[in-house]
């Protein structure tokens, strides 16, 4: 059916997913910016309920947990203009978003090219969603546990070094944050892309070895850019776990050549 479909066909369906996947951001981020969630005890069990509040709202929650849990000790973020907190608020529901959709955006991705390969193939097209979604969280929870509380306090030693008073704006601390959240949560979907461009048939197996030398030139460089404090440290967490990445996918193509040539 897939050899069938016209370039306008193959677009229109690409319109329509692209459509549902926003659709699925939007409807999220507006929940974040209008409910919170209420805390509430049935059965003797602790659940929560939505309720309209635009203004203590589940994004305010969301980054009153983020300055408690990753400004440094002493640091105090102001508000320079009256619409930086809101727009903060938005950035974080976005994220929201996008971490809530994930399950339709891998699904969207996954039936969009599974026509372009073979019937057998997409089978671990199918068994891909789990992984994709469960790196896509890794990413995020490394990024927030471990690389931006020691970059944010790794930068700010050189401001106590000089004196100067530790004031963080709130756009710029949301904006830095959330650049490290989706640098890592879409950097760990490497071996999930390796297993996918190959199941394609696109790239043999064999290409991932081969190219190892370059593919860890291209690694360092990739975390040199996505890393937004341009202190050269920062690159490293990007670099080194995408390097573990990669040899991971690059493991399980072979694992999945190997079994293929078994049976055959």
């Amino acid at each position: 059916m897939a050899a069938e479909m016209s370039l306008g066909e193959h677009l229109d369906e690409l319109r329509v997913r692209v459509i549902r996947v926003v659709v699925a951001v939007i409807v999220i981020t507006i929940f974040c910016m209008m409910f919170d969630l209420r805390p509430v005890e049935y059965a003797g069990v602790q659940l929560a309920y939505p309720y309209p509040d635009p203004v203590h709202n589940v994004s305010a929650r969301i980054m009153i947990y983020m300055q408690e849990t990753l400004l440094p000790e002493n640091v105090t973020l102001v508000q320079i203009a009256p619409g930086q907190a809101f727009f903060s608020q938005v950035y974080v529901a976005i994220l929201a978003g996008i971490i809530g959709s994930m399950p339709i955006i891998v699904k969207e991705i996954s039936g969009f090219i599974s026509p372009a390969i073979s019937p057998g193939a997409r089978k671990g097209i199918a068994r891909m969603t789990a992984p994709a979604i469960a790196l896509f969280v890794a990413g995020i929870v490394f990024s927030y546990l471990v690389v931006v509380p020691y970059v944010l306090v790794f930068l700010y030693q050189f401001g106590e070094a000089i004196n100067v008073v530790p004031l963080f704006n709130i756009t710029d601390f949301i904006s830095f944050v959330l650049q490290f959240l989706l640098a890592f949560g879409i950097s760990f979907e490497l071996p999930v892309l390796m297993y996918g461009i190959s199941l394609t048939g696109a790239i043999s197996p064999k290409f991932w070895r081969d190219n190892l030398r370059y593919a860890v030139i291209i690694l360092v460089v990739f975390g040199a850019i996505i890393t937004p404090d341009g202190s050269g440290v920062t690159m490293w967490f990007v670099a080194l776990p995408m390097l573990g990445l990669y040899l991971i996918g690059m493991l399980a193509v072979e694992s999945r050549a190997k079994k293929l040539a078994a049976l055959t």
